[in-house]
């Protein structure tokens, strides 16, 4: 066993089989430009979708294609509101109903902060 190891070789290191014979993939070379000025290409495969951003290997931002190819349009949802949602269940007018039975409630001293309806209780009894 010991005879038949290679010295030297480390795990992913290197392959030992040359290259004859092997057909690499056709390969194309896409050029990327950053709002700082920084040019670069990367090399993708000529059957690959071609991405029209790619981070900037010096500085990190958004590098817009060269061969013109735009990024799509995101559509964005409008944020929904608590009242928005609030509306898909009652009407405006149930909600007007709901807040002056609420209100009235609240000033009867039947529902709310107890610190409230002790100083409405002093009044009433003097």
């Amino acid at each position: 066993m010991a005879e038949r190891t290679l010295r030297g070789a480390r795990l992913g290191g290197q392959s030992f089989e040359d290259e004859r014979g092997i057909e690499f993939a056709a390969r194309q070379q896409v050029g990327y430009a950053c709002k700082q000025g920084h040019e670069f290409e990367v090399t993708m495969s000529v059957e690959a979708d071609i991405p029209a951003v790619w981070e900037c290997p010096r500085c990190g931002a958004e590098a817009l294609s060269t061969a013109g190819i735009l990024p799509e349009e995101k559509v964005e949802k409008p944020a929904r509101t608590h009242w928005d949602m609030l509306l898909e269940r009652r009407s405006e007018k149930e909600l007007e109903d709901i807040l002056k039975e609420r209100l009235d409630l609240l000033r009867g001293g039947e529902i709310g902060p107890a610190h409230l309806h002790r100083a409405n209780r002093k009044k009433r009894v003097s």
